[in-house]
């Protein structure tokens, strides 16, 4: 396998597999024109229909932008996530949880070598604007601005100067200021913004844009996987074998990732807030992964920008929110951190799990789970009960058979239908707290739900009970190889 330690070297990458890569040269404009014609080609996920699933995409020929590229839909494929990291697409899970447990730290290396800054633009420029060095598209015609929604935003514990990375929604407001949208209670980088704003202080942070798939994966992981004062990046570098190269950035006290196409070199300000479609009053911020348009929210915090540094002709990253490219980001970690949490608990007996598109990699986990003896009946709940503790933004758990394809809902909604009786395999659980961008957990919708963004979560048990599974055996066919006969599909 080719190696991998950049966008460039991932693309480059791509472009030996066969339907993983695409481009064109026709100029498309940022504004809503870039992502309307990616939804076609290649994003697939929850967005609207018609979607699909489809190659990565380079578009060469940005509208006011003469010297950048875009890149876009890079993870929007599990088999292309599995191509990138190298690894069967129903063992990125694995993969990721034995990365988390055995890390390799990032190292800082001299800011000479460092090739996210052979171009460097100082925010005292007089010219300087961030909207015009940085192609980030506006996905939709109602979205509050520009975002960029790749950015691997790193910052440090102001206190025990522990170093985290996680991606955020970052609008860019003006030539110098970018709002920055936390989820409630599940970032790291929010603990440390609280606690640099409670002593008055800014909070440096870098944004690094363009890097190696392995970074963007791993930093999607959360609590309680890793838990506050985890660097993802060490996750990174075991997926690589190979420690993340970071350098010191030029104008705060913070790193950033050496190899990216862009890097922002900020200060989140204390006590500043912008709300977040101040420059177009639509009530809109961007489309979130649930597959519903985000409502823009009243007071962010904001970045004061003081430097942007670019490779030469750097190539802008992007995704669509609802895509395929969410789905692998949040999903695969997710699987991870469930696979972790429940063979610690019962080992040998959870199978896989996949995260399915239908929930964005974040409220939907398929678990499959091989019952060997009567004891197990019951156990496969625990599991259940076990993933939404590993992950609190789960909102619904199917579980299966270990004859059932996790990763095949066409599959997983047979084993429902034949194996699933609503009225004892349904397991309610009530006014638990799961995600705000669901527009369903709210008050409005059901009088079991206190407050926005709590759910009635649920598990779905179409496993086959212990002592019935003589009586739900599936049809056995032939096991042979079918290249034999029809060897051009079958490589």
């Amino acid at each position: 396998m080719a190696k991998i330690y950049d966008l460039r070297s991932a693309l480059d990458f791509l472009k030996t597999k066969e339907g993983q890569y695409i481009e064109t040269d026709v100029e498309v404009d940022p504004r809503a024109e870039l992502s309307g014609v990616y939804r076609y080609v290649g994003a697939g996920g929850t967005v609207a229909r018609p979607t699909q699933e489809g190659p990565a995409m380079v578009f060469n020929n940005i509208k006011g932008h003469p010297d950048a590229r875009v890149a876009i839909g890079l993870l929007a494929s599990r088999k292309r996530v599995g191509y990138l990291l190298g690894e069967k697409p129903e063992r990125l899970g694995s993969l990721l949880n034995q990365s988390v447990q055995s890390p390799i730290a990032p190292v800082v290396i001299d800011n000479s070598k460092a090739k996210c800054q052979e171009v460097v633009h100082y925010a005292t420029d007089p010219d300087f604007d961030i909207r015009k060095l940085i192609p980030a598209p506006t996905n939709t015609e109602e979205d509050a601005g520009p975002y960029i929604t790749m950015g691997l935003c790193y910052a440090s514990d102001p206190e025990t100067k522990e170093s985290d990375i996680t991606i955020h929604r970052l609008c860019l407001q003006s030539k110098d200021e970018i709002t920055m949208f936390f989820t409630p209670g599940a970032r790291h980088l929010g603990v440390f913004r609280e606690k640099a704003e409670a002593l008055g202080r800014p909070l440096p942070i870098s944004i690094s844009v363009g890097v190696d798939p392995a970074i963007e994966i791993a930093a999607c992981f959360e609590p309680p996987t890793t838990p506050l004062g985890y660097n993802e990046l060490g996750a990174a570098g075991a997926i690589r074998k190979e420690a993340v190269e970071m350098t010191k950035c030029l104008t705060i006290e913070e790193n950033c990732i050496a190899n990216a196409e862009y890097v922002i070199e900020g200060e989140l300000i204390p006590d500043a807030r912008i709300r977040e479609d101040v420059n177009t009053d639509t009530g809109k911020a961007m489309p979130e992964f649930p597959g519903y348009t985000g409502g823009a929210q009243p007071a962010l915090p904001v970045i004061k920008v003081k430097a942007v540094t670019t490779r030469k002709n750097p190539i802008m990253q992007s995704c669509i929110g609802p895509s395929e490219e969410h789905v692998s980001m949040a999903g695969i970690p997710t699987e991870a951190s469930i696979l972790s949490m429940v063979e610690r608990a019962m080992p040998g007996k959870l199978q896989n799990v996949y995260c399915a598109s239908s929930g964005g990699g974040k409220f939907v986990a398929v678990m499959q789970f091989k019952k060997s003896i009567p004891s197990d009946e019951g156990r496969q709940r625990q599991a259940a009960l076990l993933a939404f503790s590993a992950f609190s933004e789960l909102k619904h758990v199917f579980l299966v058979d270990e004859d059932v394809d996790c990763f095949d809902i066409k599959d997983v909604v047979w084993a429902m239908t034949t194996r699933f009786q609503a009225d004892v395999d349904m397991i309610p659980i009530p006014g638990v707290r799961c995600h705000p961008l669901d527009p369903s957990n709210d008050p409005s919708v059901s009088p079991s739900i206190r407050d926005h963004g709590i759910a009635c979560k649920a598990i779905f048990d179409c496993t086959v009970p212990f002592a019935e599974k003589a009586r739900f055996q599936r049809s056995k066919f032939k096991e042979l190889d079918p290249a034999h006969w029809v060897p051009e599909l079958f490589q």
